[in-house]
């Protein structure tokens, strides 16, 4: 929901596009960005209903714009798309990173994320439907990433520190069985690459682009998301 992470995935909407339809294309897209501030209050505050409410307004008025499918880009976010795909079509991130974990031949991965994706069970119970189990690191460690994620990395601050700190985390689910890692927070993207994991390596903002972008450009999703299918 950050600004970091908008500009991310519009960033890679279009180079996607760009790469699968050559030329000077871009992807046609509808943006509604919100005020981070607001919603980091409403999820410090527990208030879930009033921030499914906020979502599903701007997904509405997204699709009466025009949109054929709506993306909320933010892993966390996704504690209430129930609630919310009730209302517009959602491309649920978690189907979309099963996916390509169940395809790399995955099935116990290491969770990264803010502290509501980690300790809140809606991520791990998606992920489990799908027949994949996720752990996620200690209470210091999850304290760790949670603060650095809303202090540094919303606010455009990456350092080697954070770097270091986060490949710390990695090693340690390594060590605990993980044979992957999801990267659940578009700005843990912006901070770490494939290298700074031992494991496979899940970056869910990419993986939720090129799904998007896939169905865009009328390719089926079957395979991560069966109300999205085109015949």
């Amino acid at each position: 929901m950050s600004w970091q992470s908008t500009a991310e995935y519009y960033r890679l909407l279009n180079e996607l596009t760009a790469e699968r339809l050559g030329g000077l294309h871009s992807a046609r897209c509808l943006l509604y960005s919100v005020d981070f501030a607001e919603v980091a209050v409403l999820q410090t505050e527990e208030r879930w209903a009033e921030a499914a409410e906020l979502l599903a307004v701007a997904g509405e008025r997204l699709v009466l714009s025009g949109a054929g499918v709506v993306l909320v880009c933010s892993n966390t976010m996704h504690l209430v798309a129930g609630p919310l795909a009730e209302r517009v079509p959602l491309l649920h991130l978690g189907d979309v990173t099963a996916a390509a974990v169940r395809a790399a031949g995955v099935t116990r991965v290491g969770l990264l994320g803010t502290a509501f994706t980690m300790e809140r069970p809606f991520y791990r119970e998606h992920l489990a439907g799908h027949g994949i189990e996720a752990i996620v690191p200690d209470a210091d460690d999850r304290a760790l990433v949670h603060r650095v994620i809303y202090e540094e990395l919303c606010r455009g601050i990456f350092t080697d520190a954070a770097r270091e700190a986060f490949a710390g985390v990695v090693r340690g689910l390594v060590a605990r069985g993980a044979q992957g890692v999801i990267y659940g927070c578009t700005e843990i993207e912006l901070l770490l690459d494939s290298a700074h994991s031992p494991i496979p390596a899940f970056p869910t903002t990419r993986l939720h682009a090129e799904a998007a972008v896939r169905f865009a450009v009328g390719e089926r999703l079957a395979d991560i998301a069966p109300a999205f299918s085109r015949v």
